[in-house]
């Protein structure tokens, strides 16, 4: 086994455990970074334990920083920079550098105090404020000023009294944190800071050599018209009063920059309902892109089309999910608020093409459910035909009734009657997404059926039709098939079932189809109609479909009366 793999896991477990330590202990950590680096300013930077104070003083901050997590390898990269800063510190320690330090870190803990949602930790991070910048003040920047003026007195006082800030830091209480709270900063905050620090300190420097005054009046001259101008920028930029301030006129900057974005977005909108295909839409958006102020050109890879439109320039943008991979050339450089911008345009452009190919493929979806709906319901009607067929057959197989005038009757009644339904459900097989149905007489259709079942012992009534009632055929042929043929298989079981068919109008049309069989079980009856189902009897599927039929044509088909000896199903409807 090699000696890598013999210290990874035990660098797994110091790491862990010092991120561990480091997470529930982080105010002794910054509490240990304070106190090094405070006996080390003190100390001055000609003392060679200040040296080394300072490097452990380093070393305490790498576990603090807010940056990379205690626990991850350090790259050769970050290892290079951290022996680099740790020589500069041996080699060139000084005042400036010392100053330079501690602006750094007031700007980390800055960036911090404006993250941390608890009370607790915003005063402490406060407190560790204070802290540097009453060391920078009061110690570090007498050491570097034109003249220095800072009498020993006060210099004894801070070495003994800015400690304190030590202990409240340790004794302020403290609330539970998460287990796994991630280290926020906020870089902006953090950066303004040291630059306000960085114009204070110079900015004091600059009125002790021109004006040559003391330091503390130079000192506190320049904080006062530092916090002046901070105020009257911030007043610019967010008045009061209702008034709008220059972050009005920097988010238009920003969101605007020259470009007509809202022309592309109304145009995109209008194209994406009027040109269904994937590919025109997003060859007609990406000529609309184009032709903007600042696109140079267009290239893009969708599926197994490609194309570019416009010139390659050095600048570009490049944009790709899963459906769409596009590269846009900007005529100019490219800002960040540029680049935010034409990347935030292909991601829209990505969304609305993804939308079109749902849309194509919704489209194919519906075509196929409409062809394996129509072929569903097509079989059921093709097994009532066939039964129909197998009954004349029956008939025709009896030697006695072989030369009977009512077989010569039954076939010419029944046969017209079977050609014509399956002309019709051929005509519906070969256009499945034609939905129009064709209206017959109601007495017309009435008859046709009684004579069709006649045979059979089923029980017909019509009554309270008006004259000239209309009905759509193949919806009422289908559903009187299914319901009538399940009575039928019902009364095979039980040959006393009794079967009444009606017809009526009262308000709107209904075809009742009555039996005194059982009962359809409570379970079955919560899903018959709504869905295919499995029964013994065969009920279920054809139902199902002849209740999808029913809702299409604006009709209802339902189990009205469902116990012992009743059992009804209903349709019911507009009549013509």
């Amino acid at each position: 086994m090699q000696p890598d793999s013999l210290s990874a896991p035990y660098f797994n477990r110091i790491a862990s455990a010092t991120w561990d330590f480091t997470r529930r202990h982080w105010r002794l950590i910054v509490v240990a970074m304070l106190a090094l680096l405070h006996v080390a300013v003190f100390r001055g930077v000609a003392d060679p334990w200040a040296r080394a104070l300072l490097l452990a003083h380093l070393g305490v901050v790498l576990l603090w920083q807010p940056f990379l997590r205690a626990e991850q390898r350090v790259s050769p990269v970050q290892g290079f920079i951290l022996a680099l800063v740790a020589f500069a510190v041996m080699l060139q320690l000084g005042w400036w550098l010392l100053a330079f330090w501690v602006v750094v870190l007031a700007g980390l803990v800055g960036g911090k105090v404006y993250q941390q949602h608890a009370r607790w930790q915003r005063r402490c991070y406060l407190l560790v404020l204070l802290y540097l910048l009453a060391l920078l003040a009061v110690v570090i920047l007498p050491e570097i000023a034109p003249r220095r003026e800072i009498v020993p007195e006060v210099r004894a006082a801070a070495e003994f009294v800015l400690p304190l800030i030590f202990v409240l830091i340790v004794v302020i209480p403290t609330e539970p944190d998460p287990a796994e709270q991630a280290q926020v900063i906020d870089f902006f905050y953090s950066v303004f800071l040291m630059l306000l620090l960085g114009v204070v300190i110079l900015g004091s420097f600059a009125l002790m050599t021109v004006r040559r005054t003391g330091y503390l009046e130079a000192l506190t001259y320049t904080v006062f018209m530092t916090a002046g101008a901070v105020l009257l920028v911030g007043l610019a930029w967010n008045p009061r009063g209702g008034f709008s301030g220059v972050n009005v006129f920097f988010v238009r900057y920003l969101f605007s920059i020259g470009l007509p974005v809202e022309k592309w977005l109304r145009f995109l909108a209008e194209l994406a309902q009027l040109e269904p295909r994937p590919d025109r839409f997003l060859v007609e958006a990406l000529a609309a892109l184009r032709r903007l102020p600042s696109v140079a050109g267009v290239r893009w890879r969708a599926g197994e089309s490609q194309g570019e439109q416009g010139e390659s320039t050095a600048n570009s943008v490049e944009f790709e999910n899963s459906a769409l991979a596009l590269t846009v050339y900007s005529r100019f450089r490219m800002s960040p608020a540029l680049h935010w911008h034409l990347h935030l345009l292909g991601q829209l452009l990505g969304e609305f093409y993804i939308a079109k190919l749902r849309e194509e493929q919704l489209r194919q979806q519906s075509y196929l459910q409409a062809v394996h709906e129509t072929g569903a319901r097509m079989t059921h009607d093709i097994k009532n035909l066939l039964q129909s067929l197998n009954v004349l057959c029956s008939v025709a197989a009896d030697e006695r009734k072989q030369d009977s005038r009512e077989l010569q009757a039954l076939v010419r009644r029944q046969l017209p009657a079977i050609a014509q339904r399956l002309t019709a459900t051929l005509e519906k097989l070969q256009r499945p997404q034609e939905s129009g149905e064709s209206y017959i007489s109601a007495q017309a259709w009435w008859d046709g059926l009684a004579r069709q079942y006649r045979s059979e012992r089923v029980q017909f009534e019509f009554e309270g039709m008006r004259t000239g009632a209309r009905l759509p055929r193949s919806l009422f042929d289908s559903v009187a098939d299914n319901l009538i043929r399940n009575a039928l298989e019902k009364r095979e079981t039980d040959p006393s079932v009794r079967i009444v068919v009606s017809l009526v109008l009262d308000g709107e049309l209904a075809l009742r189809v009555k039996d005194s069989g059982a009962a359809v079980p409570e379970e079955l009856a919560k899903r018959l109609l709504r869905g295919p189902v499995a029964s013994q009897g065969g009920l279920g599927i054809g139902l199902y479909q002849a209740a999808r039929q029913a809702e299409a044509a604006g009709f209802s088909l339902t189990l009205e009366t469902n116990r012992d000896g009743e059992v009804c199903f209903a349709l019911k409807g507009p009549a013509r």
